[in-house]
């Protein structure tokens, strides 16, 4: 395992099931490392697409990477309200600075109000079929899917009420942002 702290620098690359890369960022900050959880957090990094398209990031952020839980939850500090977008994916693993996981199409989208939205069921099963998802993959998925909500209900985890928030003060601490 890579000795990785908080502070550092990492870079993001989400891959699909077939190993393409699907999307990368160039920065997240390490704001916390553990055994369970990796917590990065980012603000007018830029997103590159598969495409070749790219863009900033308009707010910030602070992500939740999991090593035993296959989703990982973006907390996203808009204008107006703290929205989160939670992608359904492999555990994280890091490779030499990056941060590697695989999309698996899947979203949660939570807003402000605390309501939520499963978001591109049918982009999920265009690609279990193209790119031949296991049973077990796909039971897996959903079972995580279920877990991610049941999470949310409860306000636990990713979605505990000012978590985001105060990994975000660390993250300005960092940075000297007042």
């Amino acid at each position: 395992m890579e000795n990785i702290k908080v502070g550092d620098k990492l870079i993001i690359h989400c891959y699909k099931h077939n190993g393409h890369i699907h999307r990368t960022w160039d920065e997240a900050t390490v704001l916390e490392i553990n055994d369970d959880v990796l917590i990065c957090g980012n603000y007018k990094t830029t997103v590159s697409e598969a495409d070749g398209r790219s863009h900033k990031t308009n707010e910030p952020a602070v992500i939740f990477f999991y090593k035993k839980h296959w989703f990982n939850v973006i907390g996203q500090l808009k204008s107006h309200g703290l929205f989160y977008y939670c992608n359904i994916a492999t555990p994280y693993l890091i490779d030499d600075g990056i941060i590697k996981y695989i999309d698996y199409d899947l979203d949660l989208r939570v807003f402000p109000d605390g309501g939520f939205r499963i978001l591109d069921k049918n982009e999920y099963k265009y690609h279990k079929k193209i790119m031949h998802y296991s049973k077990e993959t796909d039971m897996i998925l959903k079972q995580e899917l279920n877990n991610l909500i049941e999470l949310k209900k409860q306000n636990s985890g990713p979605f505990q009420k000012g978590i985001v928030e105060k990994y975000y003060e660390k993250y300005k601490k960092i940075y000297k942002i007042d």
